[in-house]
């Protein structure tokens, strides 16, 4: 059984060890280039750059080539009036079609493309920084767990080292069997906490992939995340608040829109070309024709102001949200640089405790070559070492999870 347990710690550690690492960058740029929601936010706002183009061509002149034919026959004097028909037509003619519409109605109908355009913008930065949250604080769950292989590790290999000198020992009779097969098996236990510790890490960095959009089942070790407290911006330029900006402006065109929805129009209209119902000269019908057409809205029943009341309602709204997120945003980001202060004490503490600890285990070490400590003592100290070392490695991930929400906002 020890031999079966060598083997896969060693098989473990020598493909943690010899395999190419990764940094947090390297899933952060493959995280980003995989997401299919970050290219569907840049196809939507290549595809509103083509409907500006396609509403500016729309208000160009429109050419078009119409014909139309017509037979109504009349039988022994029955089929259609032919002062309705004109029994028989045919027409062939080139059009062309001109609405006239000031540049101000132009202008508010591309700005209307455009600050939706801005606006999937802004939200293409927000899902990117969802995006490296995820990834990140993923990246520093695999991370941690490996730091704990790694620790767990060391700890056997001290045990495992402590062993051989301890079973010679109690062959010259200076620790009882007993004492022996207590220390056997805590150097047992401690090799299936390591055999948990891979379990552990091949999840989450499985899990890590997962998220990346990666593909890959082969177990790589992760480099120490580089993650420090970003300065993090002001709010009026914060991608989070200027999605509250970019929805003010958008109920401002609204109202413009709806104000020249109410303004008069004009199409002018031409058209050129054969035009005949063959009762008479058919070979002269060749001509041109002109006109427009005008339309002044007079009543519509209140549409207007109702419309008018909709946008006001939609910006009181905005109003009520952004005051709320205003109040949480500024209670989260200062919650969270008091966490990551009272973590950053609380590692001073421990890195203390850890040096009396690492002192206790050197001195029991030695004590324990002339049989001058007890295995209790010794398994005791031990297990303090594995608890303060486990302690630190959660203490430092917990930083490091609340520098990454906290770098969140930073941009």
């Amino acid at each position: 059984m020890k031999f079966f347990f060598g083997v896969i710690i060693c098989a473990f550690t020598c493909s943690v060890s010899l395999a190419q690492t990764y940094t947090l960058d390297h899933y952060l740029d493959i995280a980003k280039n995989n997401s299919p929601l970050l290219k569907d936010f840049h196809n939507q706002i290549a595809s509103n750059q083509v409907d500006s183009l396609r509403l500016l061509a729309g208000y160009k002149t429109q050419v078009n080539a119409n014909s139309g034919g017509l037979y109504a026959p009349i039988i022994d004097g029955y089929g259609y009036a032919e002062a309705i028909t004109n029994n028989h037509t045919l027409n062939a003619l080139m059009s062309a079609n001109q609405a006239i519409i000031s540049k101000k109605n132009v202008n508010a109908q591309i700005a209307a493309i455009t600050l939706q355009s801005l606006s999937i913008g802004n939200q293409t930065k927000i899902s990117e920084q969802d995006l490296k949250k995820a990834i990140t604080a993923q990246y520093i769950t695999a991370y941690g767990d490996l730091q704990q292989f790694k620790f767990n590790q060391e700890v056997i290999d001290l045990l495992t080292k402590e062993e051989e000198l301890l079973k010679k020992l109690t062959r010259a009779n200076v620790y009882h069997q007993s004492d022996y097969l207590t220390f056997l098996v805590t150097l047992k236990q401690q090799q299936l906490t390591l055999l948990q510790a891979r379990l552990l890490y091949k999840n989450d960095y499985t899990t890590l992939n997962y998220l990346a959009g990666i593909a890959d089942t082969s177990m790589i070790e992760l480099q120490e995340p580089a993650i420090q407290k970003a300065v993090l911006p002001d709010p009026a330029t914060s991608i989070f608040f200027r999605q509250y900006g970019l929805d003010s402006l958008k109920l401002i065109n609204g109202r413009q829109l709806v104000d020249f929805s109410y303004k008069p129009k004009i199409n002018v209209t031409a058209d050129g070309g054969y035009n005949s119902d063959f009762m008479g000269q058919a070979y002269k019908n060749f001509g041109v024709s002109a006109g427009f057409t005008f339309t002044m809205p007079i009543y519509d029943g209140g549409q207007r102001k109702m419309l008018y009341r909709k946008l006001s309602l939609q910006e009181e709204t905005r109003e009520n949200y952004k005051a709320f997120f205003n109040v949480q945003y500024r209670q989260q980001i200062a919650q969270l640089n008091q966490q990551i202060s009272e973590n950053e004490n609380l590692l001073i503490q421990i890195d203390e405790q850890i040096k009396y600890t690492e002192s206790l285990i050197k001195v029991d070490t030695q004590l324990l070559q002339t049989g001058d400590v007890r295995i209790a003592d010794f398994i005791l100290a031990v297990n303090n070492y594995l608890t303060i070392k486990n302690l630190r490695t959660t203490t430092t991930i917990n930083r490091l999870q609340l520098i990454n929400q906290l770098n969140y906002w930073n941009r």
